[in-house]
């Protein structure tokens, strides 16, 4: 084993990268060897190999048996030096010419989605079409098609294939000169001093590492039956009310810990920041802390203050209140500190474990240097849209830069800012929509995107590949082209087996786009990879062998709404043994008092037996309850407002089988559609126009002559529902006396219900179970 070949032919059938090691060391590399398991790793590590990667069974034994006989006490010592020299997949491709990567950088290209967000790319010929099935299969597949297509076009044209196993390895990279700088097997902790003089601790210190809440997650060693008890036995529950967040749920399976309090002040010192983070934070959060009269923290906003408070403990968090008008950059910058300081601390403890291995003596690996997952990826961020992971990058700069004498170097920075940046000249010019509006969708709104993010010292890498990323940050569309389907040869999911912290940001658009993507993202996290991406099995954390990790992932979920679908993901897919904290407060006054004009709203209350039959309960009540008193020409000029896609699917078909005089809209309906149907319902041409929420919200037109409208589901949004009532004054015949508005809830709409009535009607209104009649004159 390991003996330098003779002659050319055999030469020649050698790879660039075994070619590499045999000028070097005269021999080919062991890691192509039928034996290198046992040879390099031990036979524990060879054991554990062939148990998570059964591929590799079928050797195992003969692999065992071979290094028993052959291999020498001194062998294993020219092993490990050999190991020491071998690169992880990343590195082991940086022999390739840099012209090579270079061309590739240059060719590839993000496929770019229409900037109203993916919707109209996928446009339907939704006119008169009558196929029912095909349109019920586009129903909860908004983007689902323009994902196939635009990975498709994608691996055509060589663009982002960094995670596309069925590529060659070398080209995942796209940066190959810098990637041995970025690297953390070949890097070492460096010594800084006269960096931020608050920062008097010894980093070596096991005193000051005792009391890290990273290291005290981290280094928590669960038990099995610790592990069963959270598998079946339900959480226990507490409540507290905090100063600025509210009311708080905190759950837990495992034995309760101790209360958790919102601090009044917080010192630097006790929160545990990463070096560069305790100067430069303040400087990038001044101008949440300038807009305050008087700041009772030098550090934090208030609500700043206890969602760190939460995150720093390793909690999982669900805060429902997020506003892109107000508190939405303060909480994105929030958790940017949170992420980059996991990150940085998680770096630095393999970069210091490097420089102790390296003075160490040649021997046995010892388990004290556990500091790794199976792959380096720790923080995936989800974000609706490019510009957000634009900012989340701008916030990551700025908190690593000390001063403007130290600049830090951040790769294919230029390709970033063309790719994610977004000209003011292609906005479209007398484009009046609300301020909300303006807040969600400024910037560049494609929602197709990944990027792998590398942090290492004083430096960063964009676009470095997934297996090389510290951080990714990525739209649910972006990870569903990246992670594929069952049976999909083109796919891979292994760089999400070892995410430590997971940050959900604006879920509440995601139900606007396809929710789909995000479960199928939330069934493909910390898993066992299906290879081996080469890891160092002496590195890897415990946690990580047992199969544990998603018992140590921390998930920080930030909606502007609470929805059941949302609550399912808190609720089901996070498994943190530190617990969860749920901010529950409870909306006094609902969106109805915003309706500025006089309208009586009628809430008519179906029964339903379970929460599985509430869309046929729906639907019969109102084609023979509510629809036969607005058949009636007297009742014209009526909108029907549907939030599902498939409802409106199902009315349209109906419609159309009854004749009834209709027109539609859509998501999918295209400008020439949307003008006529918006011209016949104007003008009484048409007597019911169907309007479906997605439309709403990616377009906010304003719908003018409607004199009767009914939700046919309460709206997502609370506050569409006062929007779309107040789209009546634009109605200039004066019939305000036949104005009507009727709205259709169960029972298991009670968290909509009081985000639009406010809490204390909606309590009524379910224990009466009978209509209710409200009059808003636009002062209540």
């Amino acid at each position: 084993m390991g003996k330098r070949r003779g002659g050319r032919e055999l030469l020649r059938s050698l790879s660039k990268r075994q070619k590499k090691h045999l000028r070097e060391f005269g021999e080919e590399h062991p890691f192509y060897d039928k034996v290198f398991a046992c040879c390099l790793l031990g036979c524990y590590c060879c054991w554990y190999y062939t148990r998570v990667f059964p591929f590799q069974s079928e050797n195992s034994d003969k692999s065992s048996a071979e290094s028993d006989s052959e291999t020498e006490v001194e062998q294993v010592s020219v092993y490990h030096k050999l190991l020491a020299t071998l690169k992880t997949s990343p590195e082991s491709e940086s022999e390739e010419d840099d012209d090579e990567s270079e061309s590739e950088e240059a060719g590839e290209s993000e496929a770019e989605i229409d900037s109203e967000g993916s919707q109209e790319t996928r446009e339907a010929d939704e006119g008169e079409e009558d196929k029912n099935d095909v349109l019920e299969q586009e129903e909860g597949s908004l983007s689902t098609d323009t994902a196939e297509q635009t990975l498709g076009q994608e691996q055509a044209d060589g663009a982002d294939t960094s995670c596309d196993p069925s590529h060659e390895v070398i080209e995942e990279f796209t940066d190959v000169k810098h990637e041995s700088e970025f690297s953390l097997e070949t890097n070492f902790m460096e010594e800084e001093s006269g960096d931020c003089n608050a920062d008097k601790r010894d980093s070596n210190s096991s005193q000051a590492f005792s009391e890290d809440p990273f290291k005290q997650h981290m280094d928590k060693e669960l038990e099995e039956k610790e592990v069963e008890k959270m598998s079946t036995l339900p959480k226990t529950s507490s409540q507290s009310k905090w100063p600025r967040l509210g009311q708080l749920t905190f759950s837990s399976t495992l034995e309760k810990h101790r209360t958790l309090k919102a601090d009044k002040e917080v010192d630097v010192k006790q929160l545990y920041l990463h070096k560069p983070l305790e100067c430069t934070w303040p400087k990038v959060n001044k101008q949440y802390l300038s807009s305050m009269n008087k700041p009772s923290n030098p550090f934090f906003t208030p609500l700043q203050r206890e969602l760190f408070c939460i995150m720093n403990t390793y909690r999982d968090l669900f805060y429902p209140e997020r506003n892109a008008l107000t508190n939405g950059e303060e909480i994105r910058h929030t958790y940017c500190l949170h992420a980059l300081n996991h990150v940085l601390k998680a770096n630095a403890q393999v970069l210091s474990d490097n420089a102790k291995r390296r003075d160490q003596k040649p021997g046995p690996d010892n388990d004290d240097y556990r500091d790794q997952g199976l792959t380096r990826p720790k923080v995936l961020m989800i974000v609706p849209f490019r510009e957000c992971a634009l900012r989340i990058v701008h916030i990551f700069i700025s908190l690593l830069e000390v001063n403007e004498k130290r600049k830090i170097d951040v790769s294919n920075k230029k390709r970033f800012k063309g790719e994610f940046g977004f000209d003011p000249e292609e906005k479209p010019p007398n484009l009046k929509r609300p301020e909300d509006y303006e807040a969600v969708f400024a910037g560049n709104i494609d929602d197709h995107f990944r990027i792998g993010v590398a942090i290492l010292q004083k430096s960063m890498r964009l676009y470095a590949p997934f297996y090389s990323s510290d951080i990714i940050i990525a739209s649910p569309l972006g990870m569903r082209t990246i992670i594929g389907a069952e049976g999909e040869k083109k796919r891979d999911f292994d760089f999400l087996s070892s995410i430590e912290i997971l940050i959900i940001d604006q879920a509440d658009i995601y139900l606007m786009q396809n929710w789909e993507h995000v479960l199928h993202l939330m069934k493909h996290i910390n898993l066992l990879p299906l290879e081996p991406h080469g890891v160092d099995f002496s590195r890897v954390r415990m946690l990580n062998l047992n199969n544990w990790s998603k018992y140590y992932r921390q998930t920080l979920l930030f909606s502007a709404l609470q929805d059941p679908q949302i609550n399912s993901i808190f609720n089901k897919h996070c498994f943190n043994y530190m617990g969860q904290v749920a901010v529950r407060n409870v909306p006094l006054s609902g969106s109805i008092s915003h309706v500025v004009v006089q309208l009586p709203h009628v809430f008519r209350r179906l029964e339903a037996e379970n929460i599985t039959s509430v869309i046929e309960t729906r639907f019969q009540f109102f084609i023979n309850k509510v629809l036969p008193e607005y058949r009636d020409a007297i009742m014209s000029h009526t909108l029907i407002y549907v939030p599902s896609y498939f409802d409106y699917v199902r009315l349209r078909n109906y419609f159309k089988k009854e004749d009834l005089n209709f027109t539609h809209i859509c998501e999918y309906t295209k400008k020439g559609g949307v003008c006529r149907a918006r011209r016949f319902f104007l003008k009484g041409e048409k007597q019911f126009l169907l309007l479906t929420e997605r439309f709403h919200f990616y377009k906010r037109y304003v719908i003018k002559g409607i004199r009767n409208l009914i939700f046919y589901e309460l709206p997502t949004y609370s506050h569409f529902y006062s929007e779309i009532c107040n789209m009546m004054k634009a109605t200039d015949n004066g019939a305000d006396a036949t104005w009507t508005c009727t709205v259709l809830y169960s029972k298991y709409d009670a968290q909509k219900l009081a985000a639009v009535v406010g809490i204390d009607r909606t309590a009524q209104m379910l224990q009466s179970k009978k209509d209710v009649h409200l009059f808003v004159t636009g002062e209540n």
